[in-house]
This record gives C-alpha cells, sequence and structure tokens, in this order.
C-alpha cells in the first residue's frame, strides 16, 4: 500500500518561498510517477508538476514555470516542492500523488494514491 505524508505549508508573504516535503512509502518515488497538486477554494483540483517515474521527465504547469521546482530523492523516498516567487494565486490546498503509469501530464482519476493535503497561503 502507498502511503504518502505532506509537510511543509503555510503562510507566507506575496514573493517569498515555501518548500514542501512528501514522503512515502518504501521505493514509491523510484517506481511511481509522482505529482503534486493543488486545489484553490472553490476549484478543481489541478496538476502543478510531475515527475515521471521511468525517465525522470519532469512537467509543470505554464502558472508555476520558473518559479516552482520539483525534485525526488529515491534515497529518502521524498519529493519535493520548491516554490518561489509566491502570489495570493497559489493559495490552495497542495497534495502529492503516484500514479503507476509513466506520463505525468494525465488527469487526476490516474493517480491512485494521495496524501491528506497542506494549505499554503500567500498574503498580499
Amino acid at each position: 500500500q502507498v502511503q504518502l505524508v505532506e509537510s511543509g505549508g503555510g503562510l507566507v508573504q506575496a514573493g517569498g518561498s515555501l518548500r514542501l516535503s512528501c514522503a512515502a512509502s518504501e521505493r514509491t518515488t523510484s517506481n511511481y510517477t509522482m505529482g503534486w497538486f493543488r486545489q484553490p477554494p472553490g476549484k478543481e483540483r489541478e496538476l502543478v508538476a510531475g515527475i515521471s517515474g521511468n525517465d525522470g521527465y519532469t512537467h509543470y504547469d505554464d502558472s508555476v514555470k520558473g518559479r516552482f521546482t520539483m525534485s525526488r530523492d529515491n534515497d529518502k523516498n521524498t519529493v519535493y516542492l520548491q516554490m518561489n516567487s509566491l502570489t495570493p494565486e497559489d493559495t490552495a490546498v497542495y497534495y502529492c500523488a503516484a500514479s503507476s503509469g509513466i506520463n505525468v501530464a494525465v488527469p487526476t482519476s490516474n493517480y491512485h494514491y494521495w496524501g491528506q493535503g497542506t494549505q499554503v497561503t500567500v498574503s498580499s
């Protein structure tokens, strides 16, 4: 059973940075495609970034390109999301997810394992 636990959320001022972590059960980050999603208040959950478990290809949504960086440490079974130059529009609950497929930019339903989420709030 894949287990995912996010941490690192919080309140930050616009222009600030946060690093989210997702601790996964053993061998998850090396064997699964990993994704970071977010769900702003009143909106649908959307893919922010992902790393393919097949070849390490990294995908970013256009809204975060150049500001967010996703990485993984397979020795620690952890993936990270470094978020810089945050804006109030980045306010959301952020979720870590895992997919057994090789493609990153797939529907949310293709990700079968989810963490509980961590709140990120960016004040103006």
